[in-house]
């Protein structure tokens, strides 16, 4: 549950700083921030999904 909490706020500063870089004039570090968390929301979002799979049923490596 802590990384959908994550990717939620890394999507949220992503968009807020891709707004900012748009309404600014040329400050790129908006830009970067945007690009980061952009990443952070996608590999945030990946390890809330990927720990989701196989909860209930095990895999035996003699299966």
């Amino acid at each position: 549950m802590l990384y959908a909490v994550l990717a939620l706020v890394s999507a949220i500063i992503a968009i807020v700083s891709f707004r900012f870089y748009t309404s600014s004039a040329e400050n790129t570090l908006y830009i970067v921030g945007a690009i980061v968390f952009a990443i952070l929301t996608i590999v945030f979002g990946g390890l809330f999904l990927s720990g989701r799979v196989n909860k209930n049923e095990d895999i035996h490596i003699t299966e």
